[in-house]
């Protein structure tokens, strides 16, 4: 027990507890690093981790602890801070934000204040505060003096003022400490507190923050023989202590992380409860001769909550394969380096562990090579970008390197000079990747758009619906001029259209967006490479709605039978039958518009004429006129009423005909 408190003393000054250095970083791509500390502590001794406050999340929630000795770890200690709101409402008194001097002495009415001007001091309790703003603006107190009379006092012209109540001097200065301390990044210490007695090795880890670490790749195709490929990590150490020979990891993958809250204090709001028998009981007025049960049911809840436990678990990386060593390099062309990081799948994940240790110190960055090895690539021309003539000169990678190669850009180095840059996803062993590096002048690419009409290739009717499945092709013709005097590979990506099939062509590969076509390209030739495509679609229409013409249409597709056509072509004469008759009694019902109209104008006529004198030889000749348009009237109302019926009887027939045709 005496050893214990003689630990905990001791840790209470920094400088008597033990430091554990950092022995391996493992750094990933989604912005935490994984780290390791070791050493040996005396007996007795206590370890300390320092962290700034806004890794202490992370840290509370991954860091584990390994004593290799066969001691035991009693529990771990830690620089603990408190919501400032939480912390701040323990005070009698608050501060607003910028608020003025008055405003806050406003709030401690009742308080004694003692105030310097000049070599005279006015004593008093404070009655009220406030900023007068005309005709100059300045904060004035109120105070009562100790002989009972009120004064007002500028407080700009004070030289210092105190309280006079020491116990409030003492909270007022806690409270702007509080308030600093909520702003500050300071350290925040661990303590790993132990009950040997004598010396043991400790082992901590834990993920805080960390910046990512980088890829940059270097291709470098010779002037015979394979391409090689160059790595380099890029890493930075910005923990704000060195890495002296630690052992450091990189890892491609992006797992899933997130920050939990667990460092600052949590408070749960309580809900109030009551006993009924607490609350004033009212008058109760009894009513005469009647007989009345009492119910009365009190029901009380309580919220029970389990505190969460928090359970990290060490996983231990081990038995990795060291990776095999690139083969010679082309002469001078590749960087003189040993990339020696042994490599492996780390679950979903894959490392590149660094073989010799690595020092990098505080706030410096250095560059490592992790990867110089043969590639399976290849030189070609792809034409992607539609916008332009010209394709770009690219290479396809193969990676049959058994190890996964992280995203980033890359270098490409032709013949010993630079070739460009490009950028490459992240790629997994056994797949393939086509990078553009630069735009080929010595080729052009041109592009032409034909179309044929439609082509009708099946016909459906089903209770009146005529449904049609139609085909329309369209070319587009890549017409390519190499003007080099070397022959080339090209890749044509022609963009995927929904609805659209390919009908002359089978696309080397295919990605969700594009088909690949690769064509070989003879030295100084025009070559062209016509795409069709068919576009199949449906449409559906009624029957009823369809003129005789375009049933004719379809009667004379191939797609029918022999029999489906007759029935078609029955409807289409019927239709013609209806529109002919349709048409009769249109004509018949404007014979009777201008008959009518006749009969108007004769009439009128006879009126006028009735009334003078000696015309009543021209009155027959009118009386006459009228009797016959009378005649052709009834027999125009006649051939009407014939056309009427006969509408009646076609129609009906038609969509029997419609209704019983089905194919």
């Amino acid at each position: 027990m005496k050893e214990m408190v003689v630990s905990l003393l001791l840790c209470a000054a920094p400088l008597f507890c033990a430091e554990l250095p950092v022995t391996q970083v493992m750094l990933y791509k989604h912005g935490v690093g994984f780290f390791e500390r070791s050493g040996r502590l005396a007996a007795g001794e206590s370890a300390r981790l320092d962290f700034t406050a806004a890794e202490m999340n992370d840290v509370l929630k991954s860091l584990t602890i390994e004593e290799l000795g066969g001691g035991r770890i009693t529990g771990l200690r830690y620089d603990s801070m408190d919501l400032l709101t939480h912390t701040l409402s323990a005070f009698p008194f608050q501060i607003g934000k910028a608020e003025p001097l008055s405003g806050m002495l406003d709030r401690l009415k009742g308080e004694r204040l003692e105030l310097k001007f000049g070599n005279d001091t006015v004593a008093g309790v404070v009655v009220n505060g406030r900023l007068i703003s005309a005709p100059a603006e300045h904060e004035q107190l109120t105070l009562l003096l100790d002989s009972g009379d009120l004064r007002n006092v500028d407080l700009g012209a004070a030289s210092s003022i105190r309280f006079s109540d020491a116990r409030l001097q003492l909270q007022f200065r806690d409270y702007l400490t509080a308030v600093a301390a909520a702003r500050s990044q300071e350290k925040r210490s661990v303590y790993i507190d132990s009950t040997d007695a004598k010396e043991r090795e400790v082992k901590a880890s834990y993920i805080v923050p960390a910046p990512v670490w980088k890829s940059s790749y270097r291709l470098i195709f010779g002037a015979s023989g394979q391409p090689v490929l160059e790595g380099w990590a890029i890493v930075d150490n910005t923990t704000g202590e060195d890495w002296n020979r630690v052992q450091l990891s990189l890892v491609s993958g992006r797992p899933i992380s997130f920050v939990s809250q667990l460092y600052a204090p949590k408070y749960v709001d309580r809900p109030g409860a009551e006993l009924a028998d607490d609350r004033a009981a009212r008058p109760v007025v009894h009513a005469g001769a009647l007989d009345a049960k009492d119910a009365a049911v009190l029901a009380l809840r309580a919220q029970n909550g389990a505190p969460q436990q928090f359970l990290a678990q060490a996983k231990s990386i081990a038995g990795f394969a060291e990776a095999n060593m690139p083969a010679p390099p082309p002469a001078a062309s590749p960087s003189s380096i040993v990339a020696d990081a042994m490599a492996q799948e780390l679950g979903e994940l894959f490392e590149y562990r660094i073989a010799q240790p690595v020092t990098i110190r505080k706030n410096e960055s250095a560059m490592l090579p992790f990867l110089q090895q043969p590639i399976e690539a290849r030189k070609l021309l792809i034409y992607s970008d539609h916008s332009s003539t010209h394709p770009t000169d690219a290479a396809e990678l193969v990676n049959a390197t058994g190890k996964t190669l992280d995203g980033g850009p890359i270098t490409i180095y032709d013949g010993g000079a630079y070739g460009g840059e490009a950028l490459m996803e992240t790629l997994k062993s056994g797949d393939r990747r086509l990078i553009s590096y630069a735009v080929d002048l010595g080729t052009r690419v041109t592009e032409a758009f034909g179309s044929k009409e439609a082509v009708v290739r099946e016909i459906h009717l089903n209770r009146g619906i005529l449904t049609t499945r139609a085909a329309a092709e369209e070319t587009r013709t890549y017409t390519v001029h190499n003007v080099d005097p070397k022959a080339k590979s090209l890749i044509i990506e022609h963009p995927v259209r929904p609805g659209y099939e390919l009908l002359n062509r089978k696309a080397t590969r295919k990605t969700p967006d594009a088909y690949r076509f690769e064509i070989q390209l003879a030295p100084g030739a025009t070559q062209e490479f016509p795409v069709q495509e068919e576009r199949v679609y449906s449409e559906s229409t009624s029957v009823s709605n369809l003129s005789p013409d375009l049933l004719l249409s379809y009667v004379s597709n191939r797609s029918l039978s022999e029999a489906d056509r007759r029935q078609l072509k029955q409807i289409s004469d019927q239709k013609k039958l209806v529109a002919e008759n349709a048409q009769a009694i249109q004509d018949t019902s404007r014979q009777i518009q201008e008959a009518t109209s006749d009969e108007s104008r004769i009439r009128q006529n006879i009126g006028s004429l009735n009334s003078v004198s000696g015309q009543q030889q021209v009155v027959q000749t009118y009386a006459r006129q009228l009797d016959a348009s009378e005649q052709q009237l009834a027999g125009l109302r006649d051939r009407q009423a014939d056309l009427q019926r006969r509408k009646t009887g076609l129609e009906s027939g038609l969509n029997k005909m419609i209704d019983g045709l089905s194919f």
